[in-house]
């Protein structure tokens, strides 16, 4: 996995002694987003699927509604730029930024309840996080790095892997929206803890039910209550547990 990847040497302790041992370890770069030519953001992030960290990026902050809104689009990796020219050449950036747990900047703060009359059976949803599990390629080469995926109630639709959790996420909804794929309905399985602002992408993408490795915060499950999404923590082996709105599981 060249560029997403790199083998470095360390020492490691193991049965009373030291060994000198190869090992992988994720990759980062920065890349800057320049909208009509003036600078946006700097995302830290893993440098796969960057095209789709870009368009899912316009999208969940609000700057595109659709695809349609972009007339084009060119990745410079050699010197971490992506260019992209709206069809509104007179669109005026935001300028208030929040900066979210993950260091990177959010301009929206409020999401669009979820209306939905999925139903998922908890089987199912154990089912899709060992599925998960299975094709956390990066992750098992290097660990350090962070996995979601768009599902339907029985497959894997798209897998993003990153060292930033919400590039996971804005990665998915960019395949999405260059794939003509719907997010609405579907699941998002996501290994890091949610937080916050994961359930505003949620939110965004139409998507009622989020499930998770770990323990939403607090806020989350507040948040998830109002936006009307199931929120399923702490998904291993043959447990979970629902914190929001656990009709949609069956409940």
């Amino acid at each position: 996995m060249q560029g997403v990847a790199a083998e470095v040497v360390c020492k490691r302790f193991s049965d009373g002694a030291w060994v000198s041992t190869s090992v992988h370890v994720p990759c980062e770069m920065e890349l800057t987003i320049y909208v009509n030519q003036e600078a946006l953001v700097t995302i830290l992030c893993t440098a796969a699927k960057l095209n789709y960290l870009v368009i899912g990026y316009l999208y969940a902050e609000g700057i595109i509604s659709d695809i349609g809104d972009v007339v084009s689009m060119r990745l410079r990796e050699d010197v971490s730029r992506a260019d992209v020219r709206l069809k509104n050449s007179e669109y005026l950036l935001p300028t208030l930024r929040k900066l979210g747990c993950s260091g990177s900047s959010v301009f929206k703060t409020q999401g669009q309840r979820v209306e939905s009359d999925l139903v998922v059976a908890p089987t199912e949803v154990l089912s899709l996080m060992k599925q998960l599990l299975e094709q956390m390629d990066l992750y098992r080469l290097s660990g350090g790095v962070h996995t979601s995926a768009l599902s339907d109630t029985r497959n894997l639709l798209v897998v993003a892997e990153d060292i930033g959790r919400h590039n996971t996420l804005n990665k998915i909804q960019g395949e999405c929206l260059l794939r003509g794929l719907s997010t609405k309905d579907r699941l998002l399985l996501i290994t890091g803890r949610i937080s916050s602002e994961m359930l505003l992408k949620a939110a965004k993408m139409q998507t009622p039910v989020v499930v998770s490795r770990h323990a939403p915060t607090k806020n989350a499950i507040s948040l998830a209550h109002d936006l009307g999404i199931a929120l399923v923590g702490q998904a291993r082996d043959d447990y979970l547990a629902v914190f929001t709105h656990p009709k949609l599981l069956g409940c």
